[in-house]
């Protein structure tokens, strides 16, 4: 049975009912208020510096897929950022999915896509080598790519042989996706074929926005969005390093066609953020949002952490990003397209 935690706010801290020890705080606060330069935004990222602040981005304009739309940016801490500022913008198109990576070395990459639509969207990327401050001029990741490279929507991971695996995904006509693969440190990029997924028993668009975690060495998995009939996450599973994956197949996690990220905490334990409604092609409801906790590497799902729950259906909390850091977990997500929400806590009170 999966146990089940909520969250209470008192005083502007969040404080988990089923732990109030010491360690067990927790604190949510807005990236910004209503006084932002964008109507709507969404698909926020989130990377921790080695200084202890946070870089979020995310994108910002009128609405999605309107030419205004740009990548927008913001460092800090709870309770402390900095105001928006708009850190990409190529031209007069639409811009999509901010992903953060950092590469252990002091590089922070700010991957990103841009397109009139999501068919034919190309993938840039930015590195900052001072938290943030300055950023290098735009680059196509792989050069002339239409459909797009890269990390489609959640962060890549660098493996135990030191290759980085990114989740990607193409939305052209039928949904697929694949893993790109660098070993050259992000300079070039290698994509699997699309993984194999049996449409014969499978009604609907198809996969996309993998999100990648390592196991044991080499023994790769990952889980993926769908849109479908049935209304739940995909898994496939590699054990070469991402060479190469098995079949897609279906979970007993729900899905509501919507955006899902997981992190892997040092003990093995996994967190995936997503929104624990089933539904088919036609967008479902995004007014719940959770945190589900597996402690045998993805098989079952034992704890249920509510984030958000909301009873109006149509409110929208979605497109978690989520990190870990000194046995800590953040993350972010999108709050009704108005607001980009931030928490911080400690990871023993998600999983004692």
């Amino acid at each position: 049975m999966k146990k089940l935690i909520s969250f209470i706010l008192i005083c502007g801290t969040i404080v988990c009912c089923s732990q109030k020890k010491s360690g067990a705080f927790v604190s949510r606060d807005f990236i910004f208020g209503d006084d932002r330069p964008f109507k709507e935004c969404h698909a926020s990222t989130l990377v921790r510096l080695d200084d202890g602040n946070f870089l979020v981005a995310w994108f910002g304009g009128t609405a999605e897929m309107n030419p205004d739309v740009g990548i927008w940016l913001s460092k800090g801490n709870a309770g402390m950022w900095s105001a928006p500022r708009q850190v990409a913008k190529i031209r007069d198109d639409a811009h999509w999915n901010p992903v953060f990576f950092s590469d252990g070395k002091g590089t922070v990459y700010l991957y990103f896509k841009v397109g009139v639509e999501i068919n034919i969207w190309e993938t840039w990327v930015i590195s900052s080598r001072d938290g943030g401050i300055t950023w290098s001029e735009p680059a196509e990741l792989v050069k002339g790519d239409i459909g797009g490279r890269g990390p489609v929507r959640n962060k890549p991971i660098i493996l135990s042989d030191g290759s980085w695996l990114a989740g990607a995904s193409h939305e052209a006509g039928e949904w697929n996706v694949f893993i790109d693969r660098s070993n050259d440190n992000g300079k070039t990029w290698q994509a699997t074929p699309y993984l194999t997924l049996d449409r014969s028993k499978f009604n609907g668009m198809g996969v996309i926005q993998p999100t990648l975690w390592e196991s044991t060495p080499g023994n790769v998995h990952i889980l993926v969005r769908s849109c479908s009939s049935n209304g739940k996450i995909y898994r496939s599973d590699s054990e070469d390093y991402g060479k190469t994956w098995s079949a897609l197949y279906a979970t007993d996690m729900p899905n509501n066609n919507s955006s899902i990220d997981l992190v892997q905490l040092a003990n093995g334990t996994l967190v995936l953020a997503y929104n624990p409604v089933s539904g088919n092609c036609i967008w479902a409801s995004r007014a719940l949002l959770h945190l589900a906790i597996s402690y045998d590497n993805g098989i079952t799902w034992q704890k249920n952490v509510i984030l958000e729950n909301d009873e109006d259906e149509k409110a929208e909390y979605s497109y978690p990003a989520i990190i870990t850091y000194d046995n800590r977990v953040a993350l972010t997500y999108t709050w009704k397209r108005q607001r980009i929400v931030f928490w911080d806590f400690a990871a023993n009170s998600l999983i004692n």
